[in-house]
């Protein structure tokens, strides 16, 4: 059965390609030299012609629709989704990294054009609350080889892969949530240590508890 190209996936791709336009309406209000390079922190540490901004904007428009696409495809070329029916699970996916990737866009031009600490202050909350929407799908993502926590005991067992997710999935969106809580109230340089600090523990525990289950999985069977 083959994905079909509907109108709402039109819809997410015109409003990925949507920050060029605003790029074109606002270029003659745009200062001819810009921030080209941010740092950690996201404050300008190399500066340039704004002829550049046509990159920065377009290789972020082009990598959201690239990210939309293999979103909406994955069952073409994923051997375990292949025989399965679409998943509604993977275009929520992919529309939400999209919007998250285009309001990064929108955030770039538009902390040029008024105010750079709009994208300093911004950024890292706008981060967690896609880490909390990911999270909030993540239970009824199907295994596969794209997404999700790829992990040898996750690819090799549905049970250890539902487990897993299940508890990433609440973790994650409880995460994301408090580090984009921490990221607003919390001033810059510590709301970025608290937010990677909250990351990591999103990424590390579930492999844990995923090598876990692998291991009871392991003993029961050798048990047996």
């Amino acid at each position: 059965m083959k994905t079909k190209f509907s109108f709402t996936h039109w819809i997410v791709i015109l409003l990925a390609l949507s920050p060029l336009l605003y790029l074109a309406i606002i270029w003659n209000r745009i200062p001819e030299i810009v921030p080209v390079h941010y740092d950690i922190h996201f404050k300008p540490d190399k500066m340039g012609s704004k002829n550049n901004l046509w990159i920065l904007s377009g290789v972020l428009s082009g990598t959201s629709i690239l990210m939309y696409l293999l979103f909406i495809n994955v069952r073409k070329f994923d051997p375990k989704l292949r025989k399965l029916p679409p998943s509604a699970t993977f275009i929520r996916l992919a529309t939400v990294i999209t919007l998250f990737i285009t309001a990064m866009n929108y955030l770039f031009i538009s902390s040029i054009n008024n105010n750079i600490r709009l994208l300093d202050r911004a950024i890292w909350p706008l981060m967690g609350l896609m880490f909390a929407f990911i999270g909030n799908y993540m239970n009824h993502i199907r295994p596969n080889y794209f997404a999700g926590l790829r992990l040898p005991w996750t690819l090799s067992s549905d049970y250890n892969w539902r487990k897993t997710h299940q508890f990433a999935g609440k973790l994650w969106f409880w995460g994301g949530l408090l580090a984009a809580v921490i990221s607003l109230l919390v001033p810059t340089p510590f709301s970025i240590i608290a937010f990677f600090s909250i990351v990591a523990i999103m990424v590390f525990i579930p492999i844990i508890y995923s090598y876990r289950i692998f291991r009871d999985e392991t003993r029961e069977t050798d048990q047996s």
